[in-house]
This record gives structure tokens, C-alpha cells and sequence, in this order.
């Protein structure tokens, strides 16, 4: 087990409109307004079509991360993440989950590591930005190359 105390900081309403990339819209309002850390506590909205982590093929090992993709379309999702700083790549690493259902098919759902998705319609994603006792981002994203190279979060220069 690893934590921070950190202190929430200001805190934002972020609309995501017809059409936009959700994780672009995300990254690049994060830049405008200089978060380099912060949590999404849950989102609400409907995307055209979602990159998700997962497969329909026998997993050759189930404890490895996995790292293909599907699409899927016309959904209404649910979802969250955090938002942290990737020390190596210098920029923004969200890692956004969600749990979504087909508007065609029943509502029939999906739930996974969001890749990439388009807007419908609208997002409506609260903002909480996370402040540390130390300068510069105070949750970070670094790979760990002896467990499968996953970006793990982390808490300011360290893990």
C-alpha cells in the first residue's frame, strides 16, 4: 500500500459538446487551466464511440495487462478517473474508466479502461484538482518496467 495526504485545490465544471475528442478536450482544458494533478470523482455523458481495453479473443495470460482495443458505438456512459503527471513524458496522463451501455442493443454494457471516444451530444465532467505539501504535480504516472511496464500512480518524484 502506498498514499498522500493531499489537499483538494480549485475545483471545475468541464461541458464536452457534440463532437469533440473526449480525452483531447479533457487534456487540453487541463493545460489551459495548468492542473497537473487532480481526480474526475464521476462523469456523466454519451460518446458516438468509445476505444475501450478489451477483447473478444482467450486471454494468453490473465494476469498480464492487456493491451488491445475495442470500438463500440452509440453509448451512454458513466465514469472516472485521476489525472496525473507522467515525469517521464512530461505531460498529462489521465486514466479514465468507464461503465457504459448500448443505446442499440438493450442497453447491453461494457465496462473498461477508456483509449478515445466522441462525444454525443454532451460530458458533463466535475474537476478536482489535488494539491501537494511540495512543489510541482502531487500524483504522478511512471511505468514499472517489473510489473508488465503498467504506468502506476504515484505521489510527487516518486511511487
Amino acid at each position: 500500500m502506498r498514499f498522500s495526504q493531499v489537499r483538494p485545490g480549485r475545483q471545475f465544471v468541464l461541458a464536452l459538446d457534440h463532437g469533440e475528442d473526449f480525452l483531447d478536450g479533457l487534456t487540453r482544458f487541463c493545460e489551459e487551466q495548468d492542473v497537473r494533478s487532480g481526480y474526475i470523482p464521476t462523469f456523466v455523458g454519451g460518446f458516438s464511440s468509445a476505444r475501450l481495453v478489451g477483447t473478444c479473443e482467450p486471454l494468453a495470460d490473465p494476469e498480464a495487462p492487456l493491451w488491445e482495443e475495442v470500438t463500440v458505438e452509440t453509448l451512454e456512459a458513466l465514469g472516472g478517473g485521476t489525472l496525473a503527471w507522467d515525469l517521464d513524458k512530461d505531460c498529462l496522463a489521465p486514466h479514465i474508466h468507464v461503465a457504459a451501455g448500448i443505446k442499440g442493443a438493450g442497453a447491453e454494457g461494457r465496462v473498461s479502461h477508456l483509449l478515445g471516444a466522441t462525444v454525443q451530444f454532451i460530458s458533463e465532467i466535475p474537476i478536482i484538482e489535488v494539491l501537494g505539501d511540495t512543489e510541482g504535480p502531487s500524483l504522478t504516472r511512471r511505468r514499472n518496467p517489473s510489473l508488465y511496464d503498467v504506468p502506476l500512480l504515484g505521489f510527487g518524484t516518486g511511487l
